[in-house]
């Protein structure tokens, strides 16, 4: 039977190789994520039928020993990873040219290796520790440039994530004093004999959802992120846009529902994730010259829609939850590459600079305009079903409360569609600005047709694609997204995996 555990060593070993090829650093990573890929997708009709428990730790049976859980949570979240970490590895390869490349391939390895290794722990310490192996590659990867801004923001970052992560240990040791474990399936069966009676557990909540809320950028603990987007180069803004905020989001998940199964909580979750997209997308509509710090502000309030669907605590808005995760996962990746290139030939980040780009880099104008629709939630694309299956799970939750945040989710859909549309202008229905102004790039494509290089051109097609695909064919994701959400609800079966208790 093929191991989980090989999603994490293979991406861990081989960022400890990269360095050694000094060149060939850069295929390094996409051979690493091709192989988790691969696997993933190997795993998935095994994990259908029945969760995969892995023990490490000399024979030792769970509580004692270290475990790892591939649910369908879990290698859908893996696969998600895998697949966003190989395609935006090969647009890194044309990419990423100067400074230095071997450290960054290290880095960006390391950052996928604590992404996959959170979703897939079953011990709350681990849990922690991929944690700061995904954050520290992070803080490095958005100062990768050298600039002023760059090193800033990952100062801003470092600060606001290491308060974050000083948050998540209380919350862990609050729990270990009163338990005496760090098993999740341990820690859950102790508290629902508890019955949360305990202001202890409320203190130990609070501290986990402050702490991972940091790295999941919910409001107001997202200051860090708009300033580390726009300095990062756009393959990390793609990967801290794409896979690392979400990570956070399905800690604070994972903790509410499988741990606390709060429900009670619930709908104070809902109301953060209104705020936090409003927030968002008002902050979005607002940032009329910056494109990357635009999409930035954008996937604050798509976490803000996704916070929600969790908040309303019902299979349905699991199911829309992580309908939407997948689907912004691979729009907004797919529009921090498609701008990335779009930047790099125009030689700004300025909207008015994107002017007439869509006569001059056609698919690289149509892929973007594709993200973009996908995230309004516009038929065909897969943003369409999961917004549909977001709004229908707050109505159908029967709740006065949820009715009115359903209302201000379509409110905020307006808003975005407002600046998503107005970037779209600027591609299709402007003329080009003058071929002299803010062109510092040879082959600028305000005097002459430049597309991507084919290797970054590849990536952003496939992620396209899928998006379509997925808009027209749900069933693609739904099977396993409808498992993921029954387990995510199902905290007994959960415990009963783990620790046998029948």
């Amino acid at each position: 039977m093929l191991s989980p555990v090989l999603l994490i060593a293979i991406p861990l070993g081989f960022s400890f190789l990269a360095p050694l090829l000094k060149k060939g650093a850069k295929y390094i990573p996409p051979i690493a994520m091709l192989f988790n890929l691969i696997l993933s997708i190997l795993l998935v009709p095994q994990v259908m039928r029945k969760p995969i428990i892995v023990l490490l730790g000399g024979g030792w049976p769970p509580p004692f020993c270290i475990n790892l859980v591939a649910s369908p949570l879990g290698i859908l979240l893996a696969l998600l990873i895998s697949l966003v970490g190989f395609l935006v590895s090969i647009y890194a390869i044309a990419y990423i040219k100067e400074g230095a490349t071997e450290k960054y391939h290290t880095l960006y390895l390391l950052l996928l290796t604590g992404a996959t290794g959170i979703v897939l722990t079953g011990d709350i310490f681990n849990l922690f520790v991929f944690f700061e192996i995904l954050c520290i590659s992070s803080y490095a990867l958005v100062a990768y440039n050298g600039d002023k801004h760059g090193l800033e923001s990952a100062v801003k970052y470092l600060i606001q994530g290491s308060i974050g992560s000083s948050f998540i240990l209380i919350g862990i040791a609050l729990l270990y004093g009163l338990f005496g474990t760090l098993n999740m399936a341990d820690i859950a069966n102790n508290i629902s004999y508890h019955s949360l009676q305990s202001p202890t557990l409320y203190v130990a909540l609070a501290f986990f959802i402050t702490g991972f809320g940091v790295e999941g950028a919910i409001f107001p603990l997202n200051a860090w992120l708009p300033d580390a987007h726009s300095s990062a180069p756009s393959t990390i803004s793609a990967i801290l846009s794409g896979i690392a905020i979400k990570t956070g989001v399905y800690a604070i998940a994972r903790v509410t529902y499988t741990l606390f199964s709060a429900k009670g909580f619930m709908i104070f979750i809902a109301t953060i994730g209104i705020i936090t997209l409003l927030i968002g997308e008002m902050s979005a509509l607002g940032q009329k010259k910056d494109i990357k710090r635009m999409l930035a502000y954008s996937s604050i309030g798509q976490i803000g829609l996704i916070i929600f669907a969790f908040g309303i605590a019902t299979y349905y808005g699991i199911f829309g939850a992580l309908f939407q995760l997948v689907n912004h996962a691979l729009a907004k990746s797919l529009l921090f590459l498609a701008s990335g290139y779009m930047i790099y030939r125009v030689g700004s980040k300025e909207l008015s600079a994107f002017e007439g780009l869509g006569k001059k880099m056609p698919l690289s104008s149509l892929v973007f305009t594709i993200g973009a629709f996908s995230l309004i939630g516009l038929p065909p694309f897969a943003g369409f079903m999961s917004k549909i299956s977001i709004i229908s799970a707050g109505i159908k939750a029967n709740n006065t409360a949820l009715f009115v945040f359903v209302i201000i989710v379509l409110f905020a859909t307006i808003i975005e569609g407002c600046y998503f549309f107005r970037v779209v202008q600027n591609l299709y229905f402007k003329k080009s600005r003058d071929p002299a102004h803010n062109c510092v790039r040879d082959g600028c494509p305000t005097t002459q047709k430049s597309e991507m290089p084919i290797s970054a051109l590849i990536p952003i097609i496939i992620l396209a694609l899928l998006i379509v695909a997925i808009g027209i064919y749900p069933r693609l994701v739904t099977g396993i997204i409808e498992s993921a959400a029954i387990g995510l609800m199902d905290k007994v079966g959960y415990i009963h995996q783990i620790l046998g208790i029948f």
